[in-house]
């Protein structure tokens, strides 16, 4: 068995390289994302600055710990404050009396020179006491670099989990193919006396062999391609400027004994096949495509589109907002993917069929990817993932980006709006008739049951009647106008959002609780609707932004005053929210090349094997009277038609995804504004087409001499 199996790979190499190049890109690309993933586990260890010659630090309470209910008991919880309290006066006073007190930076924060037990019993439960390392947490913004670590964490995730799923599809498609191709031969060795367990352990023994080397070749391209990925992110401004690699072990273990897996799983359906095959029926059908859709690939591409749908409906029913986030749309359009992928053969020949091509060269097309439901579906299959992954990711990211652009600019009638960090509030050249509205960004705690602490982000208000007058946000119940310092607005999103009802909340600077009347509640939107409070409930909440319309030009200079970026509100709301930023865009290319290189390889792969095979019906053709040139016109027309196929098979997954999202953004209460990405899936799908052309056109051209 292992000689047959040796000399088999060795006859056939050709045929394998596209596995093997598949399987050794998907398990470099693991690796590679494995060691990236586990160097954004742990943030560098940062030795304190504020107050680095101080042993001892004091430190006003930087968090909100409240008791919630877990079970029959109760337990405390924590939420980080906008920013720490300032140091006790009494503990100060305290402090400086005994001890060399170091200031630095603010008031929230000093350095001692005391011991450190001391201090503690000084300061009892007025402030915190940092010693060692955890003098950091007094440096300005202490998590940055933890925080810096959390998009990467989530992209180099999501990359790895598009690898894993694209590396099986193309994998398992092309053993698949391989094994479609090879029915004569299995016939033949029905005939000489092979069993159907041995003719499955020899393709088994293959996938072993295969999946060995090729994990093994990807671990090593895996070593080598993480530091240039470290580098790539850096540059590109996805990681901090210290971001390096690991020296970690598991992502090799990992990525080797998946990839070895992927094969293994490849295999294991075509092998069952290749067994089922007799003698006589291998070669009545070697050249009939029949038995197309297997019942297990049914019932598994049922399974995954049903699925998909499934939680594509019930996310937009139940939690609409969870269809803007980049998880999900990230994910559920893998499982739709999926699902049209495997039953794309039950499409092919309808589709096909639907085309009129003229003259008798477009008849051979038509005729030949209809009978040749095999080939084409695999050809169609590796463009309907690229196409399917550009038109849901780069779509839904832009479609959510110019909903909340198109909603900022919906929710204001200002003219002019100045936006900046720390603004000054404008008081003089403000003509008469304008309406200026300052507003700063804060945040509230509030309970959520007796569950849990939500932390919202919210706007304080500096002149509620302004603000009345220049808001439109989205009204659900209520009157903005009566908003003051005992009240609040809300959103639905609040377990008590009806007008009259109390709400309890904690500051930004942790004091509360206070009690806030409800006087309006707004609908959810896209997450940037409320809370409103007024700079009462607000402490230490800096300007950031004032809306002013009216008085033309004049309020336009005035605003200028107040330190801040002055633009006309449409440009606001373009720079506030971009189509994209470079780091966004940069992220979902790294996802799509990987799609892209995978389309590649497969069609490449398949359109060589498949054509390479068909000297026979080319060889008629040319007997019949054919042209060499009309022969590659048949042979491209079939790649390019099932390169269309493929298209459109993933603009139905697109639009499917993209339709849902705009049904979630209506149900939300926000203005749906998608976009579809033409020029990036025109350019995946032109890539895919150039390839396909040129891998079936290369060996035509050899066999029709």
């Amino acid at each position: 068995m292992i000689t047959v199996v040796l000399s088999g790979l060795r006859a056939r190499w050709a045929s394998f390289l596209g596995g093997f190049l598949a399987l050794a890109l998907g398990v470099g690309l693991l690796t590679t994302m494995g060691l990236g993933l586990s160097a954004t586990f742990h943030a560098p260890e940062r030795s304190p600055q504020r107050f680095a010659s101080s042993p001892v630090v004091v430190q006003g309470q930087d968090r909100l710990t409240l008791d919630v209910r877990r079970g029959p008991d109760t337990v405390p919880v924590s939420q980080r404050l906008d920013r720490p309290q300032p140091v006790d006066k009494e503990l100060l006073r305290e402090l400086r009396a005994r001890w060399t007190v170091t200031t630095a930076g603010g008031p929230d924060a000093v350095g001692v020179d005391a011991p450190a037990a001391e201090v503690r019993a000084l300061a009892g439960d007025r402030a915190q006491v940092l010693t060692g390392d955890e003098r950091r947490r007094a440096d300005p913004d202490p998590e940055r670099d933890a925080q810096a670590l959390v998009a990467l964490n989530a992209l180099l995730g999501t990359t790895g989990g598009v690898t894993a799923f694209v590396s099986v599809f193309v994998v398992a498609s092309t053993f698949a193919f391989a094994v479609a191709l090879r029915r004569r031969e299995f016939g033949l060795l029905r005939t000489a006396g092979a069993t159907p367990g041995q003719v499955r352990r020899m393709l088994l023994a293959e996938a072993t062999a295969l999946g060995v080397l090729a994990s093994a070749t990807g671990c090593a391209l895996g070593a080598l391609g993480a530091p240039l990925l470290a580098r790539t992110l850096v540059d590109g401004g996805l990681a901090p400027e210290w971001f390096t690699v690991g020296g970690a072990v598991w992502p090799f273990h990992l990525a080797f004994w998946t990839g070895l897996t992927v094969a293994l799983a490849g295999a294991v359906a075509a092998s069952r096949r290749a067994g089922k095959v007799g003698p006589t029926a291998a070669l009545r059908e070697a050249d009939v495509d029949t038995d197309v859709l297997p019942l297990g690939r049914a019932l598994l591409g049922t399974g995954l589109l049903l699925t998909g749908l499934g939680l594509l409906a019930w996310t937009g029913v139940t939690e609409p907002s969870e269809l803007l986030k980049r998880k999900t749309y990230t994910t559920l359009p893998m499982l739709l993917i999926g699902g049209v992928a495997l039953l794309s053969p039950l499409l092919v020949r309808p589709v096909a069929r639907l085309l009129r091509l003229r003259g008798a060269v477009g008849t051979l097309v038509r005729e030949n990817s209809a009978a040749s439901v095999r080939r084409t579906a695999a050809v169609a299959a590796p463009v309907l993932v690229t196409v399917a992954l550009a038109g849901t990711l780069f779509g839904s990211a832009a479609s959510v980006t110019r909903t909340r652009a198109v909603e900022a600019r919906e929710q204001t009638a200002a003219q002019y709006v100045a936006s900046g960090e720390d603004l000054r509030p404008v008081t003089a050249g403000v003509p008469a008739g304008a309406v200026l509205s300052p507003t700063a960004s804060t945040s509230l705690f509030v309970r959520d049951g007796a569950e849990a602490v939500v932390k919202y982000g919210a706007r304080a208000v500096a002149d509620p009647a302004a603000f009345a007058e220049l808001a439109r946000l989205p009204l659900v119940a209520g009157d903005l106008r009566d908003l003051d310092d005992r009240s609040i607005v809300v959103n639905e999103e609040f377990e008590r959002h009806r007008v009259g009802e109390t709400v309890e909340v904690w500051r930004a600077d942790g004091s509360g609780p206070v009690r806030l009347r409800v006087v309006a509640v707004l609908a959810l939107g896209t997450g940037d609707n409320g809370p409103y409070v007024t700079r009462a409930n607000a402490p230490g909440a800096l300007l950031d932004r004032i809306e002013a319309r009216g008085g033309g030009a004049a309020t336009a200079r005035a605003l200028e005053a107040s330190g801040g970026t002055v633009r006309t509100a449409d440009a606001w709301a373009a720079a506030d929210h971009p189509a994209s930023s470079p780091q966004t865009r940069l992220g979902l290319i790294l996802v799509l090349g990987i799609a892209l290189v995978y389309s590649v390889i497969g069609l490449a792969n398949t359109l060589l094997m498949a054509t390479s095979v068909r000297g026979g019906e080319l060889a008629s053709l040319r007997l019949a009277g054919a042209t060499r040139a009309q022969i590659l016109r048949v042979v491209t027309g079939e790649a390019a038609l099932a390169t269309a196929i493929g298209t459109l098979l993933g603009l139905a997954v697109t639009a499917v995804v993209l339709g849902t999202l705009g049904a979630g953004l209506a149900s939300l209460s926000a203005p749906v504004a998608l976009a579809l990405p033409w020029a990036t899936v025109g350019a995946a799908a032109a890539v895919c087409a150039t390839v396909a052309v040129a891998a079936s056109a290369l060996p035509a051209w050899r066999l029709s001499r």
